[in-house]
């Protein structure tokens, strides 16, 4: 996945194997630093991973809770996936994806990602090419979804309590504090599995156990 203004540069960043790398840094949850800040080390732009090689590398990553660069591994081999497989990387990069949301605090359109991500890979079933947990990956991604929309609603609930009783407690997550956690209004650009998790919307990360999703079937494991 690039930034929009890669393609018009000339020059790409490349590692010392001279292989491409994504111009900007980002944090460990997928969020943009400015430029000339380090940054988590991130997939080059044409990595190319075999459906072992990223199963085994997307899930050092979730193991490690690096989902931002475990949905780069993934997307990397959606782009060179071929029918009837491509919905299945597709779903299980939308995972990740959605895994990032939510530990960057954007609850809703965390919820959203996962459910769809789970949509996709339950089709293929427990016998999933390439060992992939099919169904276990989409009961995680729904036991998640279901989470994030209890603190959503416990959230809305503060909301109302806040509004209806000024002297109440503190409630910073109200809509418009630069802390709350944003939906994205754009339903087409969280359908793709390369959509940007965007700018930093939750100035503090959510507890979420990414480890919890295993992508392989434990017979294959």
């Amino acid at each position: 996945m690039s930034d929009p203004g890669d393609s018009a540069r000339t020059e790409r960043d490349r590692d010392p194997q001279g292989r491409a790398q994504n111009q900007r840094p980002r944090d460990r949850y997928g969020r943009p630093l400015e430029h000339g800040q380090e940054g988590v080390p991130r997939v080059p732009d044409d990595a190319v991973f075999t459906p072992e090689e990223g199963l085994t590398e997307a899930q050092r990553l979730l193991d490690e809770g690096y989902a931002f660069h475990a949905h780069e591994v993934l997307e990397a081999v959606w782009k060179s996936a071929e029918e009837p497989e491509r919905e299945l990387w597709r779903g299980l990069a939308q995972i990740a994806v959605g895994l990032t949301h939510a530990q960057r605090g954007n609850l809703v359109g965390a919820g959203r990602l996962l459910r769809r991500g789970a949509e996709r890979v339950v089709a293929y079933g427990p016998q999933a090419p390439h060992g992939v947990d099919a169904v276990g990956a989409a009961a995680f991604a729904r036991s998640v979804a279901d989470r994030l929309d209890g603190l959503d609603a416990m959230e809305g609930e503060e909301r109302v309590s806040s509004a209806a009783d000024p002297e109440g407690p503190d409630t910073p997550d109200r809509p418009g504090d630069p802390g709350a956690p944003a939906a994205p209004d754009d339903r087409a650009a969280t359908e793709r599995a390369d959509s940007p998790v965007g700018p930093d919307i939750a100035q503090d990360a959510l507890r979420i156990d990414t480890s919890g999703l295993r992508l392989r079937r434990d017979d294959v494991r």
